[in-house]
């Protein structure tokens, strides 16, 4: 296994010698792997194998320990227990470096790259050597050729789409001699389109001796793309095998263990649907046509990628528009990226909703009040957290996601504007906050509510603008009617459509 990691191999060369080695031996397996955070035991005895040439879906609601795994398989957390193998050798790491010079690469949820720089720059991030662009150029095409991953590597990644700094990642792993790639939740701010092409090149790379571990909630991926699966709940392996024979329905079951969770109330009504809310009424003006938001309306919003966000943001009063758009006070915001824009990780759960509307406040916090109210978020959507003085890092993505978007509907905000809000979320995780979010609408809150997933679309919001390149559209809330809308928004060049 030992390699120099500063020489030039192409792809296809490594994954030859990959592909030559005993097929009897797993490309990765992690055994009896066992890790405690504090009282919570994240993983419990857990034992999985990888096989050469194949893609791995590994499932489980959020919190079960899926990403807790592969980060100890990436070098990135120690076990308290269990061991790793790498083609059938015990190994152990102790950084990602260690994981890396094993060639496995990992890409998060949450990107890593710096926009500021280009293409070529971030994938000599964490290499060695003399910084060559374009020797690192001409690795980036090779790499191209191989799986179909195709950048320009002088493009700045500030000017990138989510799918294209999706790609980007996995060249960067790829371009440090990875064979084995964990993938967590890769295809949760991409379209069908490019989300089809990630798994035709996924699949051409295992295919040519490499191996890949697909961490998704997305059933339908893992049974469409996937040669295996594991399903982790609550920190045990309750289910590893082919996904030949294994249906969606058994899948969930394995998974959630039951039915959905349903959204918590109080007193048997939805949350807050006691309190009377301002009815906004309101009517914002984007390229020539006028979009009206209603009190006790959830409008969706689809749009081709980024052509939201200046729409989104100037409604929760986050950035300035000419003419201007007047939001009303309070408005609660659900930005894509929380750990970015939502949270401050290193916080507690109480100072994290402290920070709400914190620019608006005067004298001193009441501390014992936003402790009962961080306790109340806690309970009313159902945050698995050790208390309101957990850390907000120590929370799982799912968790995290129905934290913020019960802070943003306390106190009764009179719009809430959410971004891809079930980004990454597993089905309990979701229906919570789709029933926060129809709570809500019930409230009197005009909720404008934006997703890349279609069905999503269809099954939340009571009425649907599709944003094009140069044109807005008005659609039933119908998967397929917004589908086609879309595709006329990207080829629009300036019409006006109803």
């Amino acid at each position: 296994m030992d390699h120099d990691p500063c020489a030039y191999r192409t792809l296809i060369e490594r994954l030859a010698e990959q592909s030559a080695a005993d097929p009897s031996q797993a490309a990765l397996e992690v055994r009896a792997i066992t890790k405690h955070f504090g009282k919570t035991v994240a993983l419990d005895g857990v034992t999985l194998s990888v096989r050469r040439g194949s893609i791995h879906a590994l499932l489980g609601e959020n919190g079960a320990g899926k990403t807790t795994l592969m980060r100890i398989a990436f070098g990135m957390i120690s076990p308290d227990a269990g061991v790793i193998f790498r083609n059938g050798k015990a190994v152990e790491f102790r950084s990602p470096a260690d994981a890396i010079q094993a060639r496995i690469g990992m890409v998060h949820q949450q990107f890593s790259l710096i926009p500021a720089m280009t293409v070529v720059e971030n994938v000599a991030l964490g290499g060695c050597g003399i910084y060559r662009p374009g020797a690192i150029a001409e690795q980036i095409r090779q790499i191209s050729r191989a799986t179909g991953l195709a950048l320009n590597p002088y493009a700045s990644v500030a000017d990138l789409t989510g799918a294209e700094r999706q790609k980007l990642e996995i060249i960067r792993t790829l371009a440090h001699d990875a064979e084995i790639l964990i993938l967590d939740e890769p295809t949760a701010v991409l379209t069908d389109h490019d989300t089809r092409e990630l798994f035709a090149q996924l699949r051409r790379f295992a295919d040519t001796g490499g191996s890949v571990v697909l961490i998704t909630h997305k059933l339908d991926d893992a049974l469409e793309h996937a040669n295996d699966v594991s399903v982790l709940h609550r920190g045990r392996l309750v289910f590893n095998g082919p996904v030949t024979g294994l249906t969606r329905d058994a899948l969930m079951t394995a998974m959630v263990g039951s039915t959905p969770t349903a959204f918590r109330s109080k007193g048997g009504q939805p949350l807050d649907a006691d309190q009377t809310r301002p009815n906004v009424s309101m009517t914002v003006r984007l390229f020539e046509t006028d979009i009206e938001i209603r009190g006790g309306e959830i409008l969706g919003v689809a749009a081709l990628e980024g052509a939201a966000a200046t729409f989104l943001r100037s409604l929760a009063g986050r950035v300035i528009t000419t003419p201007a758009v007047n939001p009303p006070r309070n408005v609660g915001f659900v930005p894509e990226n929380r750990l970015d824009e939502a949270l401050i990780p290193a916080m507690t759960l109480v100072e994290n909703v402290a920070l709400k509307n914190a620019g608006e406040r005067r004298g001193l916090i009441d501390w014992s009040d936003m402790e009962s109210l961080t306790e109340e978020i806690i309970r009313d959507f159902d945050v698995r957290a050790d208390g309101p003085h957990a850390n907000a890092e120590n929370l799982s993505g799912g968790n995290q996601q129905r934290f913020v978007l019960g802070r943003e509907l306390s106190g009764s905000p009179p719009m809430l504007i959410l971004e891809n809000p079930t980004q990454g979320l597993d089905i309990n995780a979701a229906a919570t906050v789709h029933e926060g979010i129809r709570a809500a609408r019930g409230a009197g809150t005009a909720v404008v509510f934006y997703s890349s997933d279609l069905d999503e679309l269809a099954l939340v919001a009571d009425r649907v603008i599709v944003i094009g390149r140069q044109s807005i559209m008005t659609s039933a809330p119908d998967r397929d009617q917004i589908g086609r809308f879309l595709l006329l928004g990207a080829e629009d060049t300036g019409r006006t459509l109803g």
